[in-house]
């Protein structure tokens, strides 16, 4: 019977097994009739080699966006004063530097300051009306006209029938609490080298000769410079911590020849330079760094010309407007009639006149008892606010007769919503950050913005008391 046990085959002589001992020092050689692949150990190495990258690669990546997930950006802190002995502010104002006009030539002093600093990204917004003494006064209070009393810059109190002028240094025309008068109720010291307001004597202001400077326009403004750096000269006890210092232009030009002239682009230059001196004179004594710089302005600047004018006369068919009514024309129309005639129907008649198509950029001027006037403008609790206003579109003028005279210039005033009435607001110092912008705001956020960084409690004011946390950095 056939054995079905399977049989041991004969090896031909090129497959015989080499020598044990040569095996195992020579590997290999694969046959040349068919390829090499590779074995199965190795593709389970690549493998298992390729997994482990990849699993190295995810952990990696999810341990970095863990720590990135939990870990803060680094927050800016108030810069701690490296020479001075306590916070100083200098508070310097160019009137009527509309926003924009830092880009109108080379201002590299004025984009340091902004660059270093912090910008109203869209401009500083004044107070109606957006005139110089309202305006200054403003800034220094906090106040809005209605409170702080100057509402124009020439107005007659209904009262006493006394007029107020821009030389009317009375205290009793100029309420609430300026900058000067809170520091040196609080036992430090403030210097003024001209402001409205700066010379009445409120409280412990008394407008001292050595810090108080008398208003007069043909003081070189390079004097006004020198004369604030000087005051870092003094003794720490008798440094004022609170400054002004005021320029007139590029308002000046302003007035003559509108916004967009190359005098008012001369004038910016200037004020760029000035700022150069004081920075210079500040870092010549080591304390740039310490000191709050605020550079603004009052307000903006819009261009006029004769073809925008509106005559009162011509409402004579609806309503005569006597002379003696009117307190002030442009931007601001203000009219007191007599006691005997109806307010509300002044305001109806010549409203009627101007809406009806038959007066000369009638359509540009419109009236309103007072107490009806846009509430954002905050302009009818007090009493001397004349009862009738008119607001002017801008650029638009108002006279009471017509005349041969000819003018185009530039005017401001006219509702503070106006983008042209907008001015700046830069500020560089220890409590600002570098390089920071914020929303446009009104004026009278500033006052509690400065109290904040001299440690001074504030008065009353109808600024926000969390301003100041929302501009300023941490201590």
């Amino acid at each position: 019977m056939a054995s079905l046990s399977p049989q041991p085959r004969k090896l031909p002589a090129d497959e015989e097994p080499a020598d044990p001992k040569t095996a195992l020092l020579t590997p290999p050689v694969p046959s040349p009739s068919s390829p090499s692949s590779p074995s199965p150990s190795r593709f389970l190495f690549a493998f298992l080699l390729v997994t482990t990258c990849i699993s190295l690669a995810i952990s990696s990546a999810f341990a970095f966006l863990l720590l990135t997930s939990n870990s803060k950006p680094v927050k800016e802190v108030a810069r701690s004063l490296s020479k001075l002995p306590h916070p100083v502010v200098i508070l310097i104002s160019s009137d009527g530097f509309r926003f924009g006009y830092q880009f109108k030539t080379s201002t590299p002093n004025i984009h340091r300051l902004i660059r270093n600093g912090t910008e109203a990204e869209t401009g500083l917004i004044p107070v109606f009306p957006t005139l110089t003494f309202p305006n200054h006064y403003s800034i220094v209070t906090g106040l809005y006209p209605t409170y702080h009393g100057i509402i124009n810059n020439r107005f007659t109190d209904p009262v006493t029938g006394e007029v107020f002028t821009m030389q009317s240094h009375e205290s009793k025309w100029w309420l609430g609490e300026p900058l000067w008068e809170t520091v040196v109720n609080q036992g430090k010291k403030a210097a003024t080298f001209f402001w409205p307001g700066s010379e009445v004597k409120k409280g412990k202001w008394s407008c001292p000769d050595k810090y108080c400077q008398h208003y007069n326009g043909s003081v070189p403004f390079e004097e006004r410079v020198d004369t604030v750096l000087g005051y870092f000269d003094l003794p720490s006890n008798e440094m004022p911590v609170f400054i002004t210092l005021y320029f007139e232009d590029p308002d000046h030009q302003g007035h003559q020849v509108g916004p967009d002239d190359p005098e008012i682009t001369n004038a910016v230059a200037h004020i760029d330079s000035l700022i150069g001196r004081l920075i210079s004179g500040l870092e010549k004594r080591g304390v740039f760094e310490d000191v709050t710089v605020i550079l603004l302005g009052d307000h903006g600047m819009v261009g006029t010309c004769d073809k925008k004018l509106i005559y009162l006369e011509d409402l004579s068919p609806w309503i005569e407007i006597e002379s003696e009514w009117v307190q002030s024309t442009t931007p601001v129309l203000a009219i007191t009639p007599p006691s005997n005639v109806s307010l509300a129907e002044v305001v109806s008649k010549m409203n009627e006149g101007l809406s009806s198509g038959k007066i000369e950029h009638g359509n540009y001027l419109k009236m309103f008892l007072k107490e009806d006037l846009p509430t954002r403008l905050h302009y009818a609790a007090s009493y001397r606010i004349p009862p009738i206003i008119g607001l002017l579109q801008e650029g638009y003028k108002v006279e009471l007769k017509r005349s041969d005279n000819k003018e185009c210039g530039g005017a401001h005033g006219y509702d503070n919503t106006n983008f042209s009435m907008r001015t700046i607001f830069i500020a560089h110092g220890p409590q600002f950050g570098k390089g920071r912008k914020v929303k446009s705001f009104e004026n009278v956020q500033i006052y509690n913005v400065i109290a904040s960084i001299l440690k001074l409690k504030g008065a009353a004011n109808n600024g926000s008391e969390s301003f100041a946390d929302n501009i300023l950095l941490e201590s």
